[in-house]
């Protein structure tokens, strides 16, 4: 019984680290203290192996509870309820709980508020797009939170961060903002600007 618990505890573990890397930006943006985003992005490349041995974990957990016991010929009582921490039940609520941190980075744009405005532009020559290298990047959880910060300043039109690209292209009024403020909203994320070019 208690090697069920370290298999629900080690599943459970595992399914919290595979995501805390796309947690991390919006427990930041809710706390208030962006730079502490790109805390766990460098966990992003084991994600994959995470993700493996949690369903690895949580399917052995699965296979040792529901598996037939064994018959023992003996006088005493073992009909003893099991503990509720080694229920099926409490299996059934680590498995959901893990499903429901592992899908994570699909949903989690749901926490950003909506950050967009209505922009008002004088002049079109006024507006720039530039595009920033920003390392660090992983999910669309960190496209959100650079995304949000801009959105922030003054004068930007659009803000289009992806992780794929390692990048964020930045549309914004010159009379209003410019690039070393949106650079500096970027870095405040905890994610780095590494380089930037006008489209």
């Amino acid at each position: 019984m208690k090697s069920d618990n370290k298999l629900i505890g080690a599943g459970l573990l595992t399914a919290i680290t595979a995501s805390l890397c796309c947690i991390t930006p919006v427990l930041a943006l809710i706390a208030g203290t962006s730079g502490i985003a790109s805390t766990f992005s460098w966990i992003e490349p084991f994600r994959p192996y995470l993700i493996g041995l949690t369903i690895l974990v949580l399917g052995f957990a699965w296979y040792k509870k529901l598996k037939p016991r064994k018959e023992i010929d003996c006088d005493c009582e073992t009909d003893e309820k099991p503990k509720f921490i080694q229920s099926k039940k409490f299996l059934r609520i680590v498995t959901v709980f893990a499903i429901v941190m592992l899908a994570f980075p699909y949903y989690s744009e749901i926490f950003y508020p909506n950050t967009e405005k209505q922009i008002i532009v004088v002049d079109k020559s006024d507006i720039k797009t530039t595009e920033f290298k920003i390392s660090g990047m992983t999910c669309a959880s960190c496209e959100e939170h650079v995304n949000h910060e801009v959105n922030k300043l003054n004068g930007i039109v659009n803000s289009r961060a992806s992780y794929e690209n390692g990048n964020a292209i930045i549309e914004f009024d010159k009379t209003k903002t410019n690039k070393t403020e949106i650079e500096k909203a970027i870095n405040s994320t905890g994610y780095k600007v590494t380089d930037k070019k006008e489209n």
